[in-house]
C-alpha cells in the first residue's frame, strides 16, 4: 500500500515550496496569516536564514515562528525554558507554531506526604 500524498488546502508539498511567503500566507488560517504578513522579527529571519543554508543542529528560542513548507523534514531544536527539544518537522505541522510541539510544563506526579507535612506525620517513626 503506497503512502498517501500530502495535500494542504489543495496544494502538494512541492507546490507549497514553490510559493513565496505572501502567497503561502493566503492559504493558512487568519491568526497565522496576520503574523506572516506583518513581517518576521529579526530572530525569525536569522532562523529562516539557517534553514535555507541547510545548517545542522538548528536551535531556536522563536517558539512563535510559523512552520513553513521549507522546514519540512528538518530537525529543529526548540527551547522549552530550560533545554532544547529536538522536533522533526512533518507535513502535518505546516501552519502551526514551533512552540506547540515543545511543551514547557511537565506533568506533576504527587507522592506520599513527607515527615512534617501533617500533624500526624510527626508521630511516624523515621525508619
Amino acid at each position: 500500500m503506497a503512502k498517501k500524498e500530502f495535500i494542504y488546502r489543495g496544494k502538494t508539498l512541492k507546490e507549497l515550496n514553490e510559493l513565496d511567503i505572501n502567497d503561502f500566507a493566503k492559504l493558512i488560517p487568519a491568526r497565522q496569516r496576520r503574523t506572516l504578513l506583518r513581517g518576521m522579527t529579526e530572530e525569525e529571519q536569522k532562523l529562516l536564514k539557517k534553514i535555507r543554508a541547510k545548517e545542522k543542529n538548528i536551535e531556536t528560542h522563536c517558539r512563535d515562528m510559523i512552520i513553513l513548507p521549507e522546514m519540512v523534514g528538518l530537525i529543529i531544536k526548540i527551547h522549552q525554558g530550560k533545554t532544547f527539544l529536538p522536533v522533526i518537522m512533518t507535513e502535518e505541522m505546516i501552519g502551526h507554531r514551533l512552540g506547540e510541539f515543545a511543551l514547557t510544563r511537565n506533568k506533576v506526579a504527587h507522592n506520599a506526604p513527607g515527615i512534617g507535612a501533617t500533624k500526624s506525620s510527626s508521630s511516624i517513626s523515621v525508619r
